[in-house]
C-alpha cells in the first residue's frame, strides 16, 4: 500500500472513530423528554411518544429543547441527542426553569424578615435530630447573606411548612419515585407559598454521598421559598441538578 492510500485510510478510520455510533433515541428516551419539557419548559399539548420525534431538524419541539440545551450551556441543536438527555436524567429539583412558566415571576418577596418554619414530620432515613440539624443550617446559609431570620415553631402554621411525602400529596406537582425530582418549593406567597416538599421516595442523608445530602436539597429549596428562580451557572446553589459537596467544606461562592 502506498504511502498516500496509508494515509487515507488512517484519515477515513479516525473520522469513524470519532463519530461514534449514531444516537438515536428509543421510545423510553422521548417519553422522557417529552415529561422534562413538560415539566421544566412548558411544552404543552404533546402528542403520544410515537408522534414525538425530537431528533428531527424541523420539528414543533425543536424550539423547547433548543431552550433547554441554551440553559444548560449544552451545544444547542434542537435535537435529542445523547448528551442532552444525559442531563434530563439528573437528578433535580421539581421547579422550572424557566421563570416565565414558574411561580417566580415578578420577583415575589416576603413581606417581613422575620420568618417561622415548622418541620411537620421526618424522612425514616435519618434522625430527627440529624433533619433537624440539616433544616437549621440550610436556612442559616441564607439567614447569613439577608436580612432574614428564621424561627423553628412546633404546631400551627408557619411561613414555611416543611415536609416529606411520595407521588400524590396535595398538590399540582406529584413526585415521581426515586431520582428525577428530589423536592420542590413555592415562591413567596399567603397559603403553601414558602413552603417546601421532599419525595421521601429518595434516600437523604446528614453527609453521605451515598445518598442525598438533605442539606444541599433544603439550603437549594429554601432559596426557592425566598423567591429566587433557578441560575444557569453550573456550580451555582440554585443550580436545578444535584450535586454532592461534602456540607462540612460548603460555602456560598454563588447563588
Amino acid at each position: 500500500m502506498g504511502t498516500h492510500c496509508q494515509l487515507c485510510f488512517l484519515a477515513g478510520l479516525v473520522l469513524v472513530i470519532h463519530a461514534g455510533p449514531i444516537f438515536k433515541p428509543t421510545d423510553k428516551d422521548k417519553a422522557i423528554a417529552r415529561d422534562y419539557l413538560r415539566n421544566f419548559y412548558n411544552l404543552k399539548d404533546l402528542m403520544s411518544t410515537s408522534d414525538f420525534h425530537p431528533e428531527e431538524e424541523i420539528n414543533p419541539l425543536s424550539d423547547k429543547l433548543k431552550e433547554m440545551q441554551k440553559f444548560f450551556r449544552l451545544k444547542v441543536t434542537g435535537t435529542l441527542n445523547r448528551e442532552t438527555l444525559e442531563v434530563m436524567k439528573k437528578p433535580r429539583c421539581g421547579v422550572p426553569d424557566v421563570v416565565a412558566y414558574s411561580t417566580f415571576g415578578g420577583r415575589p418577596k416576603w413581606q417581613t424578615n422575620k420568618l417561622t418554619y415548622r418541620i411537620v414530620n421526618y424522612t425514616p432515613d435519618m434522625t430527627k435530630a440529624e433533619v433537624d440539624q440539616s433544616i437549621k443550617k440550610a436556612l442559616q446559609v441564607w439567614a447569613n447573606v439577608t436580612p432574614l431570620r428564621f424561627t423553628r415553631i412546633n404546631s400551627g402554621t408557619a411561613d414555611i411548612m416543611i415536609s416529606f411525602a411520595t407521588r400524590y400529596h396535595g398538590d399540582a406537582l406529584p413526585f415521581d419515585g426515586p431520582l428525577g425530582t428530589l423536592a420542590h418549593a413555592f415562591a413567596p406567597s399567603p397559603g403553601i407559598g414558602g413552603d417546601v416538599h421532599f419525595d421521601d421516595d429518595e434516600f437523604f442523608t446528614l453527609r453521605s454521598p451515598k445518598g442525598l445530602v438533605l442539606f444541599l436539597v433544603a439550603a437549594h429549596e429554601f432559596g426557592h421559598s425566598l423567591g429566587l428562580s433557578h441560575s444557569d451557572v453550573p456550580g451555582a446553589l440554585m443550580f436545578p441538578t444535584y450535586s454532592f459537596i461534602n456540607p462540612d467544606h460548603f460555602s456560598l461562592t454563588n447563588i
